[in-house]
């Protein structure tokens, strides 16, 4: 199996686990397991698909005769511990996504204005500039923030997913063989999570502007990096021209009022906060107003509890739609098996059996249909 031990520590080291913790999760003695990563003997294969299973691989990994190269990760907001598994399980899942989309031929191009060139004199034009190439390229038109991450799955085929293994207000994203993946925060509000959905495609639109070294891991962007993110979220869910027309149609002449303001942030479907400092650019309030701006963002928050008018929020699907639809339809044309079916949807056996009951009520001698 060529270099496996050396596969098996960097996969280990990667995961962040001691060899006593893997073998507490794997049953395999330390000494076995310390055996496996000095080389002097191999794993069975029962044993290297507990290892595979702890380390979030595919077998294939340790199995092919291929050079090791690891994915890069962006991170926000990285937890000072367990990022490592984090990090794995989040691409094990875009693997997964991959996997099912090659069973089915059944691949999107990604065909966004991915950016080239270098850091260097980047600037805030230049964010606000993508921003508007962006939105007219993926066509979201006036209010991007109802539609940015349906078009960005289902057209874009961005891999979407929400976990709540994540730290609060963290996101990750990543660019690699499986195409473009990022991965939410599902306890945060949906307006929140379109501002960080927006922020992460900054991320991978410039992926390779701010990111030379491919097998470098657990990447936290620059300061700058993270405020041109923040400039790109906000132009692009909150287009100048657009936002002041619904402001100037609002007010009528008259001062905004904080009841206007919860309106606006619900037609945008952005938070309060992502708001008023739109507003604060927008129309160029200087530094002394930037204190006025935050008393406004708790006025506004306070009126919209006190009236009655918080927004339904909807918590996210565990899995993104059309990866759950691949999946079942890999199962019905035995591309993979019930088991496998229900390790990629992480559930029983038999809630897995279920799915298929449920495909058999529907024949595909019920219904055929022929374009002309």
């Amino acid at each position: 199996m060529g270099n496996l031990n050396e596969k098996l520590k960097l996969a280990r080291v990667r995961t962040g686990l001691t060899l006593p913790q893997v073998s507490e999760r794997t049953g395999i003695g330390v000494s076995s397991l310390s055996e496996f990563e000095n080389g002097k003997r191999d794993p069975k294969i029962s044993q290297l698909r507990k290892l595979a299973t702890t380390y979030h691989r595919p077998i294939s990994f340790f199995i092919d005769e291929q050079p090791i190269v690891e994915e890069s990760v962006l991170w926000r907001a990285k937890p000072e511990t367990g990022f490592e598994q984090i990090e794995r399980r989040f691409l094990e899942l875009c693997h997964r996504y991959s996997r099912l989309e090659s069973l089915l031929d059944d691949r999107i191009e990604t065909n966004l204005p991915i950016q080239s060139g270098t850091s260097e004199n980047y600037n805030y034009a230049r964010a606000e500039a993508l921003a508007k190439e962006v939105r007219n390229h993926l066509q979201l038109g006036d209010y991007p923030g109802n539609s940015l991450q349906r078009v960005l799955e289902e057209q874009y085929g961005v891999k979407v997913y929400f976990r709540d293994f994540l730290p609060s207000g963290a996101a990750l994203s990543s660019k690699d063989s499986f195409g473009y993946a990022i991965i939410l925060n599902p306890d945060s509000k949906r307006w929140r999570r379109n501002f960080d959905l927006a922020h992460e495609l900054f991320h991978l639109l410039t992926w390779d502007v701010f990111r030379h070294d491919p097998g470098e891991t657990s990447n936290m962007a620059g300061e700058w990096e993270e405020k041109w993110a923040q400039c790109f979220a906000a132009n692009i869910l909150m287009p100048e021209v657009v936002l002041k027309g619904v402001i100037e149609r609002q007010r009528k002449g008259k001062d905004l009022t904080v009841a206007m303001l919860t309106d606006i942030a619900r037609l945008f479907d952005v938070s309060i906060d992502a708001l008023v400092w739109r507003i604060h650019i927008v129309y160029s309030w200087g530094q002394e107003r930037t204190e006025y701006s935050g008393e406004l963002i708790e006025k506004a928050k306070k009126a919209e509890a006190r009236l009655g008018q918080r927004r339904l929020d909807t918590r996210p699907p565990d899995w993104p739609e059309r990866y759950k639809e691949l999946a079942i339809r890999a199962l019905n044309e035995g591309l993979i098996s019930v088991g496998r079916f229900a390790e990629y949807l992480e559930i029983s056996r038999y809630e897995a059996q279920k799915y298929i009951e449920q495909s058999e009520d529907f024949s595909d001698e019920e219904i055929r249909f022929s374009p002309a």
